[in-house]
């Protein structure tokens, strides 16, 4: 599957989560986040990405093991996501350095989820503050078959203009490169 995803800078945040809000329940999870990639930084030079995550919130903790592939869509990063929910998040470090792989970077992300169906698909929308970075992030998201990345993008478009956020707050900028390039 591909996660259809869009990310835009938010202006005002108050009024953003409030339209959020009405939409759906919030979930609030603080998201700990490690990124690896072979020695010779393979991955990277390939737009793939691997992570482990482990979130953390009210219902208690959970860690997830992630692999992007590169992007099918280049106006919006949209990846195919593999992603598998693991027991044990030490071994899961433990196993990508035994396998070679290498930290790149960690960092959090304070998240509030909200899951709802919207333009008739399923979506997720994360209203995202990282400590390291100035200001606050919106990213809507869809899971679809390749075939239909343009139109679910065209319904998260859809979505985000009808909450306030214009074509002009978009941004392809990544948290780990913000986050590398805060740190120097």
């Amino acid at each position: 599957m591909i996660e259809a995803e869009l990310k835009a800078r938010v202006h005002a945040p108050e009024v953003v989560q409030q339209r959020l809000d009405e939409i759906a329940v919030a979930r609030v999870e603080v998201y700990r986040d490690t990124y690896y990639d072979r020695p010779d930084g393979s991955l990277e030079k390939v737009d793939q990405e691997l992570r482990v995550r482990t979130v953390h919130g009210a219902d208690g903790s959970r860690t997830v093991l992630t692999f992007k592939d590169a992007a099918v869509d280049e106006d919006s990063g949209s990846k195919p996501e593999y992603e598998t929910r693991v027991e044990d998040a030490e071994a899961a470090h433990a196993i990508l350095r035994g396998l070679g792989h290498v930290e790149v970077i960690a960092f959090e992300k304070h998240c509030r989820n909200y899951e709802f169906e919207a333009r008739g698909r399923l979506m997720l929308a994360t209203l995202v503050r990282v400590p390291e970075i100035d200001g606050t992030f919106l990213e809507v998201e869809t899971l679809v078959a390749e075939r239909e990345v343009g139109s679910a993008l065209d319904a998260i478009r859809e979505f985000l203009k009808g909450i306030g956020i214009q074509a002009e707050d978009l941004t392809r900028e990544t948290y780990t490169g913000a986050v590398a390039a805060n740190r120097g």
